[in-house]
């Protein structure tokens, strides 16, 4: 539709520089009494104008194939990175996974709460095992892995730790972009001051019908760097781009000794 419109505007345009200013200024038409009409006057100019418009679309198109294609291979490159760091953190996963399972059925019936956390660390990795090599997760297996991993933190804290964790609406059904909320729970784990009850770090995740919403607010030590943790802020941008395109919001701002960052991004059913 943009073709055709762009040629009307341009033989309308044209046709009031030529036939009516410069005929004002010189009294010479630019074209014949008979190729001023109309039909005749539209035609020719779509003639003359169509190849420049079709050039133009298609060197518009194959700039956008040849950008997609190039952001498609940097996600690739920057998920296998991912893979590749996530690779040298994991030593024989399974193995531990099973092992885990067998310490489990041991302690159930002699200690319970050790048990409990032995449970909890096996669907940490059993998450690492099954969900983070696939694009999309149910957002339940997402947070019911971000509760697994703060249960796991407030034992190494030995109950000091001072976080404000909360979850608000339903998310039975909803599917995400894996190891996406991960990133920012655990950017607070690695740089914040949690043991202080003075400073109370947060983390709060929102769901409504269509958006999630997660923010998280901490205090951080002075010269502290958060450039970048985990898989990164900058890898975590690049898959956001790529999986929701311009239909999420990312943001972070550390001022003073505070840390915040905020994402919101669209919900698949």
């Amino acid at each position: 539709m943009s073709i055709p419109v762009s040629l009307l505007i341009f033989a309308g345009v044209r046709y009031f520089l030529q036939e009516v200013i410069v005929f004002e200024i010189t009294g010479i038409h630019n074209y014949t009494a008979k190729s001023r009409e109309i039909t005749n006057y539209i035609g020719d100019n779509f003639f003359f104008g169509l190849p420049a418009v079709i050039l133009s679309a298609v060197s518009y198109f194959y700039w956008q194939f040849q950008n997609a294609h190039k952001q498609n291979q940097e996600l690739l490159l920057e998920n296998k990175k991912a893979e590749f760091q996530m690779l040298k953190a994991q030593v024989s996963p399974h193995f531990l996974f099973n092992t885990l399972n067998s310490f489990y059925s041991q302690l159930v019936l002699k200690e319970d709460k050790m048990a409990d956390d032995i449970l909890v660390l096996s669907d940490l990795l059993r998450y690492v095992i099954t969900e983070t090599d696939k694009n999309e997760t149910l957002l339940s297996s997402d947070i019911q892995f971000i509760q697994n991993y703060i249960h796991l933190q407030k034992k190494r804290f030995e109950d000091q730790l001072y976080l404000d964790f909360t979850v608000e609406g339903d998310y039975s059904k909803e599917k995400i972009l894996s190891s996406t909320l991960i990133h920012f729970v655990e950017n607070v784990f690695k740089h914040g001051k949690l043991n202080n009850p003075e400073e109370r770090a947060r983390i709060l995740i929102q769901i409504n019908e269509n958006f999630l919403e997660i923010s998280t607010f901490n205090y951080v030590t002075e010269g502290e760097n958060y450039s970048s943790t985990g898989i990164g802020f900058e890898n975590v941008t690049k898959r956001l781009a790529y999986q929701y395109k311009d239909q999420f919001v990312l943001e972070k701002t550390k001022e003073n000794n505070i840390f915040k960052t905020y994402l919101k991004i669209p919900l698949n059913k």
